[in-house]
């Protein structure tokens, strides 16, 4: 395949360039991986009742989430790793979301210090952060992303374990050579007991322990917008928005914790319900085609964001890959916007799905 047509595509060159243990590392889910296939399935099984003789030849795909002004309504997930995709890591991923105006969220996992990424590429971009069991790692992370220029803080708050991810083990996923934790320090030992280093080392610093009452802690470490990463339930939601978090993400990790979880487009309206518009709202898990994410806007997400399909770009062709990926789904979902009668995001409406 010499020319990608669209994200999978992508994914097609992508496994020409990347390892078996990092190829599986990004695409792999938890356990049978039902939930990593339920989350485009979710997309699959809704449909478009579109309109008619509107006239759409000027279509408006801007939105504003928590202040940023977005050409599109699709950002970059945060991803970990990106240097098991390209030497330049998540500096290249960040130019190429530089390049078409997306916002990019760093993973706290980067293999890049997220001051070399924040000082090579000036665009907009937040970070997003594990708690540790130990407690001066995650204000270590926060006072840095804040110092750094970093504008909002992305609580992953789905992980209090690492889930069991079997094409790791299988792979005794280990970091290669010249490839490390870049935020951190992480000791270079051989594989783990279950055939992965970075599982047993990441065990070690989460905490089991994070809940409701450690928001207020985390939001005392910096002034930043706080989105919560890994909601699927509306209770959940509505508690967050009570206790004054600016954003809710809607996801399951991609699959990659708790396997049969519902997929993220099922648990959106319910979510989308409960906020009513109190917070913003993203959606990631799935996310491949402009049809997905007109039909999570419909749902009630503010934006979607996209883990895998970065990956794929990057991987496939760097920069320019990443961006290539950012404008296929921006192009789809415009053209979308036409095909359904639609000029600008305030007429994406839950009545277009049937």
């Amino acid at each position: 395949m010499t020319t990608p047509w669209n994200v999978s595509d992508f994914e097609a060159l992508a496994r020409e360039n990347l390892t078996q243990m990092a190829y599986d590392y990004y695409a792999g889910g938890a356990e049978d991986e039902i939930t990593l296939r339920e989350n485009r399935e979710a997309f699959r099984r809704r449909f478009l009742r579109y309109r008619v003789l509107v006239d759409v030849e000027k279509r408006d795909t801007t939105t504003t989430v928590l202040g940023h002004e977005l050409p599109f309504p699709v950002i970059l997930a945060p991803t970990s790793m990106h240097k098991l995709a390209h030497p330049e890591g998540e500096v290249e991923t960040a130019r190429g979301a530089a390049a078409i105006g997306a916002l990019m969220t760093l993973s706290s996992i980067s293999t890049v210090p997220m001051e070399e990424v924040a000082s090579a590429v000036p665009a907009r971009r937040w970070f997003q952060l594990y708690c540790y069991a130990e407690r001066s790692v995650t204000e270590m992370l926060v006072r840095r992303a804040y110092e750094a220029g970093y504008t909002a803080l992305v609580v992953t708050v789905d992980v209090p374990i690492l889930g069991r991810r079997e094409r790791d083990f299988r792979n005794l996923f280990t970091l290669p050579e010249g490839v490390r934790l870049a935020n951190f320090e992480f000791p270079k030992t051989g594989a783990g007991d279950h055939g992965s280093a970075l599982t047993t080392w990441v065990a070690t610093l989460q905490t089991p322990t994070l809940n409701w009452d450690d928001l207020a802690w985390l939001r005392s470490l910096a002034p930043l917008p706080m989105i919560l990463k890994g909601i699927v339930r509306g209770d959940d939601a509505l508690r967050a928005v009570d206790l004054g978090v600016e954003g809710i993400w809607v996801s399951n990790h991609g699959g990659r914790q708790l396997d049969t979880s519902i997929a993220s487009l099922d648990a959106l309206p319910e979510v989308a319900e409960a906020v009513r518009g109190r917070a913003a709202i993203i959606l990631d898990g799935g996310v491949r085609r402009g049809t997905d994410v007109l039909k999570a806007i419909a749902l009630g997400a503010d934006a979607v964001a996209v883990g895998r399909p970065q990956l794929w770009g990057l991987a496939a062709e760097g920069a320019n890959g990443v961006r290539r990926v950012l404008e296929m789904l921006r192009d789809e979902f415009s053209l979308a916007m036409a095909l359904a009668g639609c000029r600008n995001l305030d007429e994406i409406t839950p009545d277009l799905l049937a």
